[in-house]
């Protein structure tokens, strides 16, 4: 299996890292939580892997489509 990257799935603001590099994450588990329009958007995995790199952090702008985290098998 290869490694997947997880993208934004809309324009905010990282409000919340949930998982940290290096630690293991179950599918649909949350990752990150986006703040957008005054709305949470909770970031699920789409499978169970080990979080090998987290590339936001709290506080920080993300436009669509941008790599949050990268998750491997």
């Amino acid at each position: 299996m290869t490694n997947v990257e997880i993208e934004a799935p809309t324009t905010g603001t990282v409000w919340k890292v949930e998982r940290k590099a290096g630690e293991p994450v179950q599918e649909g588990e949350v990752v990150l939580i986006l703040e957008s329009m005054k709305m949470e958007i909770p970031v699920e995995s789409p499978r169970a892997g080990i979080v090998s790199s987290m590339k936001v952090a709290p506080g920080d702008t993300v436009e669509e489509g941008q790599i949050l985290c990268v998750v491997q098998p």
